[in-house]
Protein backbone atom coordinates (compact mmCIF):
# COMPACT_ATOMS: atom_id res chain seq x y z
CA UNK A 1 0.00 0.00 0.00
CA UNK A 2 1.43 3.69 -0.83
CA UNK A 3 0.85 6.94 1.10
CA UNK A 4 -2.72 8.71 1.08
CA UNK A 5 -2.05 12.26 -0.65
CA UNK A 6 -4.38 15.42 -0.47
CA UNK A 7 -2.52 17.79 -2.32
CA UNK A 8 -4.09 20.10 -4.85
CA UNK A 9 -2.87 21.23 -7.82
CA UNK A 10 -2.81 24.56 -8.35
CA UNK A 11 -4.24 24.86 -12.01
CA UNK A 12 -7.28 22.33 -11.05
CA UNK A 13 -10.37 24.69 -10.16
CA UNK A 14 -12.39 23.80 -7.25
CA UNK A 15 -15.50 24.26 -9.60
CA UNK A 16 -18.45 22.78 -7.62
CA UNK A 17 -17.01 24.17 -4.26
CA UNK A 18 -18.30 28.24 -4.90
CA UNK A 19 -21.34 27.40 -6.97
CA UNK A 20 -23.64 28.10 -4.03
CA UNK A 21 -22.12 31.47 -3.40
CA UNK A 22 -22.35 32.63 -6.62
CA UNK A 23 -26.08 31.04 -7.05
CA UNK A 24 -28.46 31.36 -4.80
CA UNK A 25 -30.37 28.80 -6.23
CA UNK A 26 -27.63 26.34 -6.79
CA UNK A 27 -27.32 24.07 -3.82
CA UNK A 28 -24.02 21.98 -3.56
CA UNK A 29 -23.07 19.54 -0.25
CA UNK A 30 -19.87 18.29 0.96
CA UNK A 31 -20.00 14.27 1.81
CA UNK A 32 -17.56 12.07 3.76
CA UNK A 33 -17.14 8.25 2.48
CA UNK A 34 -14.84 6.24 4.49
CA UNK A 35 -12.07 4.15 2.44
CA UNK A 36 -14.01 1.50 0.97
CA UNK A 37 -16.84 2.98 0.79
CA UNK A 38 -19.40 2.81 -2.53
CA UNK A 39 -20.34 6.49 -3.79
CA UNK A 40 -22.42 5.22 -6.38
CA UNK A 41 -23.08 2.00 -8.57
CA UNK A 42 -22.78 0.75 -12.07
CA UNK A 43 -26.37 1.29 -13.61
CA UNK A 44 -27.89 3.33 -10.78
CA UNK A 45 -29.60 6.51 -11.93
CA UNK A 46 -26.97 9.56 -12.76
CA UNK A 47 -28.21 11.77 -10.03
CA UNK A 48 -25.57 13.32 -8.76
CA UNK A 49 -22.12 15.08 -10.02
CA UNK A 50 -18.85 14.85 -7.83
CA UNK A 51 -15.69 16.66 -7.25
CA UNK A 52 -12.75 15.13 -5.55
CA UNK A 53 -11.76 17.98 -2.27
CA UNK A 54 -9.77 15.14 -0.55
CA UNK A 55 -8.53 11.34 -1.27
CA UNK A 56 -9.12 9.28 -4.09
CA UNK A 57 -11.97 7.85 -5.89
CA UNK A 58 -11.64 4.39 -8.49
CA UNK A 59 -14.14 3.82 -10.77
CA UNK A 60 -14.32 0.48 -12.12
CA UNK A 61 -16.58 -2.70 -13.71
CA UNK A 62 -16.62 -5.84 -12.84
CA UNK A 63 -16.67 -8.22 -15.80
CA UNK A 64 -18.17 -11.30 -16.21
CA UNK A 65 -15.53 -13.63 -15.53
CA UNK A 66 -15.37 -12.27 -11.84
CA UNK A 67 -12.49 -9.71 -12.77
CA UNK A 68 -12.30 -6.14 -11.85
CA UNK A 69 -11.03 -3.59 -14.39
CA UNK A 70 -10.94 0.04 -12.90
CA UNK A 71 -11.49 3.09 -15.75
CA UNK A 72 -10.18 6.09 -13.72
CA UNK A 73 -8.94 7.02 -10.50
CA UNK A 74 -10.16 10.04 -9.22
CA UNK A 75 -8.01 12.75 -7.92
CA UNK A 76 -8.29 15.83 -5.57
CA UNK A 77 -10.27 18.59 -8.25
CA UNK A 78 -12.02 15.45 -10.99
CA UNK A 79 -14.61 15.79 -11.15
CA UNK A 80 -16.78 12.35 -11.78
CA UNK A 81 -20.29 10.88 -11.89
CA UNK A 82 -20.62 13.08 -15.19
CA UNK A 83 -22.69 10.88 -17.45
CA UNK A 84 -24.27 11.30 -21.38
CA UNK A 85 -26.83 8.84 -19.94
CA UNK A 86 -29.26 8.34 -17.10
CA UNK A 87 -27.57 5.77 -15.55
CA UNK A 88 -23.79 5.33 -14.33
CA UNK A 89 -21.63 2.83 -16.68
CA UNK A 90 -19.14 2.43 -13.30
CA UNK A 91 -19.21 1.97 -9.97
CA UNK A 92 -17.39 4.70 -7.75
CA UNK A 93 -15.35 3.48 -4.68
CA UNK A 94 -13.88 5.67 -2.38
CA UNK A 95 -9.52 4.43 -1.99
CA UNK A 96 -8.96 6.23 0.92
CA UNK A 97 -11.21 8.88 3.30
CA UNK A 98 -12.35 11.07 0.73
CA UNK A 99 -14.36 13.78 0.89
CA UNK A 100 -16.76 15.08 -2.04
CA UNK A 101 -18.79 18.18 -3.11
CA UNK A 102 -21.82 16.82 -4.78
CA UNK A 103 -24.18 18.83 -6.55
CA UNK A 104 -28.00 17.51 -8.33
CA UNK A 105 -27.26 16.83 -12.24
CA UNK A 106 -30.04 18.88 -12.89
CA UNK A 107 -28.67 21.69 -11.22
CA UNK A 108 -25.75 21.55 -12.83
CA UNK A 109 -27.30 21.44 -16.27
CA UNK A 110 -29.50 24.34 -15.73
CA UNK A 111 -26.67 26.50 -13.70
CA UNK A 112 -24.71 25.71 -16.76
CA UNK A 113 -26.76 27.38 -19.23
CA UNK A 114 -26.30 31.25 -17.97
CA UNK A 115 -22.46 30.01 -16.54
CA UNK A 116 -19.85 30.55 -19.28
CA UNK A 117 -17.03 30.12 -17.02
CA UNK A 118 -18.94 27.01 -15.91
CA UNK A 119 -19.65 25.51 -18.81
CA UNK A 120 -16.28 26.40 -19.89
CA UNK A 121 -14.23 24.63 -16.83
CA UNK A 122 -17.06 21.48 -17.89
CA UNK A 123 -16.07 20.89 -21.52
CA UNK A 124 -12.43 21.52 -20.53
CA UNK A 125 -12.68 18.48 -18.12
CA UNK A 126 -14.85 16.68 -20.10
CA UNK A 127 -12.70 16.85 -22.88
CA UNK A 128 -9.44 15.94 -20.89
CA UNK A 129 -11.55 12.87 -19.10
CA UNK A 130 -11.81 11.86 -22.97
CA UNK A 131 -8.41 12.28 -24.36
CA UNK A 132 -7.65 10.30 -21.19
CA UNK A 133 -9.87 7.15 -21.94
CA UNK A 134 -8.22 7.10 -25.23
CA UNK A 135 -4.81 6.88 -24.07
CA UNK A 136 -5.92 4.69 -21.43
CA UNK A 137 -7.26 2.43 -24.33
CA UNK A 138 -3.92 2.23 -26.13
CA UNK A 139 -2.33 1.59 -23.00
CA UNK A 140 -3.96 -1.31 -22.55
CA UNK A 141 -3.89 -2.77 -25.75
CA UNK A 142 -0.57 -1.91 -27.74
CA UNK A 143 2.42 -1.62 -24.57
CA UNK A 144 4.55 -3.97 -22.93
CA UNK A 145 3.85 -4.62 -18.95
CA UNK A 146 6.82 -2.30 -18.30
CA UNK A 147 6.09 0.54 -20.53
CA UNK A 148 2.29 0.41 -18.90
CA UNK A 149 3.53 0.84 -15.35
CA UNK A 150 6.30 3.48 -16.33
CA UNK A 151 3.02 5.33 -17.92
CA UNK A 152 0.80 5.34 -15.04
CA UNK A 153 4.12 6.19 -12.80
CA UNK A 154 4.16 9.44 -15.41
CA UNK A 155 0.33 9.88 -15.22
CA UNK A 156 0.39 10.29 -11.62
CA UNK A 157 3.79 12.50 -11.42
CA UNK A 158 1.26 14.62 -13.64
CA UNK A 159 -1.19 15.06 -11.63
CA UNK A 160 -0.03 14.80 -7.84
CA UNK A 161 2.48 17.68 -8.11
CA UNK A 162 3.91 19.80 -5.07
CA UNK A 163 5.06 17.52 -2.92
CA UNK A 164 8.26 15.74 -4.71
CA UNK A 165 7.74 12.23 -4.98
CA UNK A 166 4.41 10.52 -6.34
CA UNK A 167 3.05 9.17 -3.14
CA UNK A 168 0.35 6.95 -4.58
CA UNK A 169 -3.45 6.52 -3.07
CA UNK A 170 -3.88 3.08 -4.33
CA UNK A 171 -2.55 0.34 -3.70
CA UNK A 172 -0.96 -2.49 -6.02
CA UNK A 173 -3.90 -4.47 -6.94
CA UNK A 174 -5.83 -0.80 -7.91
CA UNK A 175 -2.79 -0.46 -10.26
CA UNK A 176 -3.03 -4.00 -12.01
CA UNK A 177 -6.49 -3.83 -12.49
CA UNK A 178 -5.68 -0.36 -13.76
CA UNK A 179 -3.13 -1.38 -16.51
CA UNK A 180 -4.83 -4.65 -16.98
CA UNK A 181 -1.83 -6.24 -15.35
CA UNK A 182 -1.30 -9.11 -12.33
CA UNK A 183 -0.68 -8.11 -9.40
CA UNK A 184 2.45 -10.19 -9.54
CA UNK A 185 3.62 -8.54 -12.56
CA UNK A 186 3.03 -4.99 -11.54
CA UNK A 187 5.58 -5.60 -8.13
CA UNK A 188 7.97 -7.05 -10.80
CA UNK A 189 8.02 -4.31 -13.34
CA UNK A 190 8.53 -1.38 -10.31
CA UNK A 191 11.89 -3.67 -9.30
CA UNK A 192 13.02 -3.62 -12.92
CA UNK A 193 12.43 0.20 -13.12
CA UNK A 194 14.35 0.21 -10.13
CA UNK A 195 17.11 -1.61 -10.77
CA UNK A 196 17.53 0.20 -14.11
CA UNK A 197 17.60 3.16 -11.56
CA UNK A 198 14.37 5.18 -13.24
CA UNK A 199 13.19 4.91 -9.78
CA UNK A 200 13.77 4.94 -5.57
CA UNK A 201 11.38 3.42 -2.92
CA UNK A 202 11.39 5.87 0.20
CA UNK A 203 11.26 4.57 3.47
CA UNK A 204 11.68 1.14 4.69
CA UNK A 205 7.75 0.25 3.85
CA UNK A 206 8.25 1.51 0.01
CA UNK A 207 4.69 3.67 0.43
CA UNK A 208 6.57 6.15 -1.57
CA UNK A 209 8.06 6.61 -5.28
CA UNK A 210 10.80 9.01 -6.13
CA UNK A 211 11.24 9.46 -10.05
CA UNK A 212 14.83 9.43 -10.49
CA UNK A 213 15.21 9.02 -14.31
CA UNK A 214 11.95 10.90 -15.99
CA UNK A 215 13.16 10.68 -19.16
CA UNK A 216 14.06 7.19 -18.97
CA UNK A 217 10.41 6.64 -18.21
CA UNK A 218 9.54 8.70 -20.80
CA UNK A 219 11.04 6.69 -23.76
CA UNK A 220 9.30 3.37 -22.05
CA UNK A 221 6.14 5.57 -22.17
CA UNK A 222 6.74 6.42 -26.21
Amino acid sequence: MFARVNVRPANVPSILGGLTARHANCTTSEFHYRKGTEIYGEKEPAEYVYQVVSGAVRSYKLLSDGRRQIGAFHLVGDIFGLENGETHRFTAEAIVDTNVHLIRRMSLERVADSDFALARNLLVMTTSNLRHAEEHMLLLGRKTALERVAAFLLEMDRRLTGVGVVALPMCRRDIADYLGLTLETVSRALSKLHAYGALNFLGSNQREIMLVDRDQLSRLDN
